[in-house]
């Protein structure tokens, strides 16, 4: 008996020491579907590293925005593992704030990034974050409503045609509304949206000489088109609703079409969460017949702070998560429709993806045809689809957002709205050096 108690009490003290010598990462992410998918994953990591404990800090989109920069810029060190964008990576980068990843590990193949996802996440050659999942946007669309309103949809549609099909796909006594677009206000939620969509209207933020855009009539032209359509044919309350609600929205067949972020197809088309799964049909991002179509480019992506103390553990942990055996994981788990997509040109080479996947191609496409360095119609000094690459963008980008959600909710005209933009713009560009 004593020696029995002796030896629980040795493997306790065991246990004991090694929990004191295991080191904790804080990892803060965004509660979209697929990073809270790899929560549920992560036991596959810790088995294969029990040294490294894992903490998560999952945030709403506007909320983990506010917080890692803060965190970031403050050199606060809450954070070892932070879930940033192609917007904040270059800039962070620049200013020294985020570490280069070079040591993913022989097998982890950083050349199978797509080369678009992968041009926006590094600096002077060097990647300075890793891609979990990319994207661009789509149209996504009921098929059998399309049908029952006499309509094809046309693989790469106008916004003319949107409209049209909206109009008669709203059938309110049903709970249909034609369709669910991004209302909340955010410089990545509604304005990610709206610059896209701007950009196939021919406007721009700024010209060549930083000069504010919004009193031009390409501005109205887009935000007028957008009020009118929503109030005509979008979801009650829509200026609340960001890429998560319109998601449960479509996913209950409330959403005749969805224009947004292509990795929710895989949530769209997921049985297990969507009542329309079967009727989902998947088209490029509408025009105007000016060469420019509304889709953005976009990645989610893990970066280690240059702050961290932890730098190895947190790099073990990002190349476990944007590894091909991960994406093996999920498919093994999931389905291989469940995959991260937009990383890695492996996945969109793989027979199996292909075929569990039917919005496989689109996605690809519409990634390749994002051009961050030439987003618009007429020239602009900036550099970014769906973003201006500079650091005023996220204060400014925010505001401006605040001022269309109003102008959605009926709180203020498209031309007061505008015009608010347009002096936020000038007085940011003022301040920041811009112009004169």
């Amino acid at each position: 008996m004593k020696l029995r108690t002796l030896i629980l009490g040795l493997c306790s003290a065991s246990a004991l020491a090694f929990a004191a010598h295991a080191e904790s990462i804080t990892i803060a992410t965004v509660n979209n579907g697929d990073m809270v998918r790899m929560q549920k994953l992560t036991d596959d990591f810790t088995k294969a590293n029990p040294d490294i404990q894992l903490n998560w800090v999952t945030l709403e989109e506007n909320v983990l925005r506010e917080r890692v920069t803060t965190d970031i810029a403050t050199k606060g060190g809450q954070y070892d593992v932070m879930t940033i964008g192609t917007y904040e990576v270059p800039i962070w980068a620049k200013q020294s704030w985020l570490l280069p990843l070079d040591k993913l590990g022989d097998d982890y193949d950083a050349k199978d990034i797509i080369p678009a996802i992968a041009g926006g996440l590094s600096v002077d050659g060097k990647l300075y974050a890793a891609p979990f999942y990319g994207e661009s946007s789509f149209v996504m669309y009921r098929k059998d409503l399309m049908e029952k309103a006499g309509l094809k949809m046309p693989d790469a549609p106008t916004w003319d045609f949107i409209k049209q099909a909206a109009d008669k796909m709203t059938d309110r006594a049903n709970g249909v509304n034609g369709v669910c677009l991004r209302g909340k206000a955010g410089w990545g939620e509604n304005m990610a949206f709206l610059t896209a969509m701007s950009n196939s209207f021919g406007a721009r933020w700024f010209d060549e000489n930083w000069k504010p855009q919004f009193d031009q009539p390409e501005w109205k032209n887009t935000l007028q088109f957008y009020v009118d359509l929503m109030k005509a044919d979008g979801p009650e309350g829509a200026s609340s609703n960001g890429f998560n609600e319109n998601l449960a929205l479509f996913q209950q067949g409330k959403c005749g079409m969805w224009i947004d972020a292509t990795v929710a197809a895989s949530f769209v088309s997921d049985p297990k969460n969507s009542t329309v799964a079967d009727k989902v049909g998947y088209a490029l991002a509408p025009d105007n017949g000016l060469g420019k179509r509304g889709n953005w480019l976009w990645a989610w992506s893990l970066a280690i702070p240059a702050g961290t103390k932890k730098a190895d553990a947190a790099e073990k942990f990002v190349s476990w998560a944007t590894s091909k055996h991960y994406a093996e994981l999920v498919a093994s788990k999931e389905g291989w429709a469940n995959v991260p997509p937009g990383t890695r040109s492996s996945l969109y080479a793989n027979a199996e993806y292909q075929k569990a996947a039917p919005f496989a191609k689109m996605t690809l496409d519409s990634i390749n045809a994002a051009d961050p360095t030439h987003p618009t119609v007429k020239p602009v000094p900036y550099v970014g689809v769906q973003f201006v690459a500079i650091p005023e963008f996220q204060g400014l980008g925010t505001t401006v957002g605040q001022l269309f959600s109003a102008a959605l909710a009926g709180q203020s005209s498209v031309d007061d709205a505008l015009k608010q933009a347009q002096d936020a713009a000038t007085a940011a560009m003022t301040e920041g050096g811009y112009i004169k």
